[in-house]
């Protein structure tokens, strides 16, 4: 496979850098702010970025897409435009980050054999809860049961103990 060049934008938290580099040997991995192209406008920063020979620029810049002109500035860039959506606060930024790490690795993969330039949107893992509740060992007595934790799970069980 070819070596793929991804540039993450200023909006992009720069903790995504290291965890990328390692998700993606082989390949390069650059943000804005290390090159010192952090406050350069979209449209410079495409025109640069493509002179440089990056190939993906990695955004959480939703808004360039509703732009006519910064429309026309990335189809003339060539650049793959690869885009995710983040929400407020730390957990918004552990969804983002567990989202675009979870999906990097194939779309750099698809990108590298593909001879147009493409637009790509990374799916966002949706909030919510993400555990299942234990009970504390010293409560189980060594039943191996986990405690319910939804209303639905203690329906589930309530159901299915009337029905062995």
């Amino acid at each position: 496979m070819q070596t793929v060049r991804l540039l993450l934008d200023e909006d992009v938290p720069v903790q995504l850098l290291e965890p990328l580099r390692r998700l993606l040997p082989g390949h390069k991995v650059d943000h804005v702010q290390g090159l010192g192209w952090k406050g350069k406008p979209d449209h410079f920063l495409l025109a640069d970025a493509a002179a440089r020979g990056y190939d993906v620029l990695v955004t959480n810049d939703s808004g360039q897409l509703d732009s006519p002109k910064e429309c026309r500035d990335i189809r003339d860039s060539g650049i793959h435009h690869t885009r995710y959506r983040m929400l407020d606060g730390l957990d918004g930024l552990a969804l983002a980050m567990g989202a675009v790490l979870a999906a990097i690795r194939p779309i750099v993969k698809e990108l590298a054999s593909v001879g147009a330039q493409r637009l790509v949107v990374v799916q966002g893992i949706a909030p919510g809860r993400r555990q299942t509740r234990l009970i504390p060992p010293s409560t189980r007595r060594g039943t191996g049961q986990r405690e319910l934790g939804s209303p639905s799970d203690r329906a589930l069980s309530a159901q299915r103990s009337r029905h062995p």
